[in-house]
Formats: structure tokens, C-alpha cells, sequence
């Protein structure tokens, strides 16, 4: 990872990417220049067709096609297409997506997709690849159209292009998933903000968060706070609550599911009587990380729940945040129940929200 931040950090702007981007602009005459669409989570992979059935293609699709923690169905954390350079260059359309991933061995020097690279890096950084192996990547943005990212990865034999695609992986997700914030951003606020529920949120909570103005207050008694967005298809869920800090213990994958349950029985069921929400650690692992939320100090926890006694689940992100200024845990649950749909985008979008957080 530290190759690649280093190699963006030498790389973000490449000269001879913009000698070829005045070019295709002078060529284009007086048309606009188009704005890239696509979907959240896509990577258009440029690739020439042998290499993408070979094992760099197998590795590709092994890391970026795995699955999105947790969810009740598998779902893939990125939806591949895959053009050679020729499928890419017979259709103008397919240059005015939003991400893009061009993939060459560099030795290879018939190989379509390594003249594109040679072409946007530069000889003389194809030539620094071959002397330095930590040299493996490169960022460019707007080739085709305007609101574009293009990562480029290479070395010089198809052996070294397994290993850059594995060690980079963690990197090129991070930066995929921050190129996509803003059109998670635009989607989720589309309408706004709901002012009233976060000064609520705000003097019950002593904390910020961004609420968008589809969501409505389903429960404060004074200890819960329980937000909602209904669809015909969906219910999106935040709870909150606050928790005196007593020491790191609480700090545990037992305990955090422990608040979630508690909260569950006593809040949560379906429309039969007896029922209630409790997490589901048998059909699939609850997964447990240490980050931060905005340099708070976090125990997050990803899996599924159910309702017990009768057929409803789904996903769920849990987070224990430490409050710096009081001697507090936040404790934040986001959960979905969306029968039928995919879950993948939601869980972001819920995930957007809480990650708005500030103390």
C-alpha cells in the first residue's frame, strides 16, 4: 500500500496524459466535453482479452469482484466490465464512464493495452517502471470526459502483474470508494437535510450528524434514539445511544453485540407477538475492526440479524465510538431490511450517514 500511495503522490498528473488529452480536445473541435456516468462501484477494466482469461484476469476478478461484508446474499464490492482496447475505441459511449482500470505488461510491446499505457504514462516512466518494481501504478483523471478516474496498473511480466494487482488492492478500493463519495453524497442529501431531527439528535446526543430529510424520528425516550427512511422496497435504519466508558473491555466484539441485542429485544420485532431482532452469529461470523470515525477512536462490527420466531433479517454495521470529551461510548447501529434487493449500495449509503459523525 505504501508503494502505491507513493507512486499516486509521483504520479497524479502525468505530462504526456494531458499532451493527449489537448490532442483528443483539439480533434473534438467545438463539441462539448461529455460528463462520465455510471454506476456506484463500477470499474471499466481495460485489458487485452488473453490476459483477462489468464491468471491476471483470475487475480483481478479473485480481489475486486470478492464478496461486500456482511450481507445476507453475496455481492460483489465492485461490478467489473471488461473491454479490450479495441471493444473500448468502437464505441464513444464506453470512453464516458466514470472508473477505469487499465491493466498491461509493459514487456509485451504488441499488446494494445500496454501502448495505451505507454501513451498516457510517458516512455520515460514506462522505462522507470522496468528500474524501479515499486513504480507499479498511476492515476490519471478526465481522459475521456469530465468526472473521470483512471488507474493504471503494470509491470513487465505477467508474474509481477499478480502481485502489483494483489499488494495494491486495499489501496485502489480506498481511493475508488473516496472518488465515489461524492455521488454517494449527491444521492443520499438529494433532497436535503432534515434540520429538526439533527438539533434533536444534537441536544439529546451532543453529537452532529447529517440527517437526510427522508428520514424520521421513530423512537427518544431519553436513552434510544431511532431514525428511519421507509420505502415500498426498503426501511433503512440508525439507532443511538450513549454509554458511560468504563475501561477497554467494553471495547469488544461480546459487548458490542451485547448493546446491539439488548436494544433489539427491547425495541425492535415484527408484527407478530414475542418477536424481536437479535444478531445472527451462527449463519454467517459478526467481523470486528479497530478504525477511526473523523479521528475518533471505533470498534466497528458488520454482519446479519434476524427476527426471531419469525422470516425477516438482513444486514447490519455497528460502531462503539469513543468520545473524547466526555467519559462516554457512542453507540451507533445502522441496519437494513430490503427482501429481494440488492443490499450492497444501501449498507453505503447507510454507512455515509453515520460516517458524518462529529463530537
Amino acid at each position: 500500500m505504501k508503494n502505491f500511495v507513493q507512486i499516486i503522490m509521483l504520479s497524479v498528473i502525468i505530462a504526456s496524459f494531458f499532451l493527449q488529452s489537448c490532442t483528443e480536445d483539439a480533434r473534438r473541435g467545438l463539441r462539448p466535453v461529455p460528463t462520465a456516468f455510471g454506476n456506484l462501484n463500477e470499474i471499466v477494466v481495460v485489458m487485452d482479452a488473453d490476459m483477462w482469461d489468464r491468471p491476471v484476469g483470475d487475480t483481478l476478478r479473485y480481489y475486486y469482484s470478492s464478496a461486500y461484508p456482511l450481507l445476507p446474499q453475496p455481492e460483489p464490492i465492485f461490478d467489473l466490465r471488461h473491454f479490450t482496447p479495441e471493444e473500448l475505441n468502437k464505441d464513444p459511449l464506453r470512453k464516458e464512464l466514470r472508473t477505469y482500470m487499465i491493466v498491461g505488461n509493459l514487456n509485451d510491446e504488441n499488446s494494445p493495452a500496454t501502448k495505451m499505457i505507454i501513451n498516457d504514462i510517458g516512455k520515460e516512466n514506462a522505462r522507470k517502471a522496468k528500474e524501479d518494481k515499486d513504480y507499479n501504478s498511476a492515476i490519471g483523471r478526465d481522459k475521456w470526459a469530465k468526472g473521470q478516474l483512471l488507474i493504471y496498473e503494470f509491470g513487465y511480466s505477467e508474474d509481477e502483474l499478480i502481485n502489483i494487482l494483489k499488494d495494491n488492492f486495499p489501496a485502489v478500493r480506498k481511493r475508488v470508494n473516496q472518488f465515489d463519495d461524492k455521488k454517494v453524497d449527491a444521492y443520499v442529501y438529494l433532497d436535503g437535510q432534515n434540520k429538526r431531527l439533527e438539533e434533536e439528535v444534537k441536544q439529546d446526543m451532543d453529537v452532529s450528524l447529517r440527517i437526510p430529510s427522508d428520514y424520521f424520528l421513530a423512537v427518544n425516550d431519553d436513552d434510544v434514539i431511532w431514525m428511519r427512511r421507509e420505502t415500498d422496497e426498503t426501511s433503512s435504519n440508525i439507532i443511538l445511544k450513549k454509554i458511560p466508558y468504563t475501561d477497554q473491555s467494553q471495547l469488544s466484539k461480546e459487548n458490542i453485540i451485547a448493546i446491539r441485542d439488548s436494544i433489539g429485544k427491547q425495541y425492535i420485532s415484527s408484527t407478530l407477538p414475542g418477536t424481536y431482532m437479535q444478531t445472527n452469529d451462527v449463519d454467517l461470523p459478526v467481523l470486528t475492526y479497530v478504525t477511526k470515525i473523523n479521528g475518533y477512536y471505533t470498534l466497528e462490527a458488520r454482519g446479519i440479524w434476524e427476527i426471531v420466531d419469525d422470516y425477516m433479517g438482513g444486514a447490519f454495521m455497528s460502531y462503539l465510538i469513543l468520545n473524547p470529551n466526555t467519559n462516554e461510548l457512542l453507540f451507533v447501529d445502522g441496519f437494513l431490511h430490503a427482501p429481494g434487493e440488492d443490499k450492497r449500495d444501501l449498507m453505503q449509503y447507510i454507512e455515509h450517514i453515520i460516517k458524518t459523525i462529529r463530537f
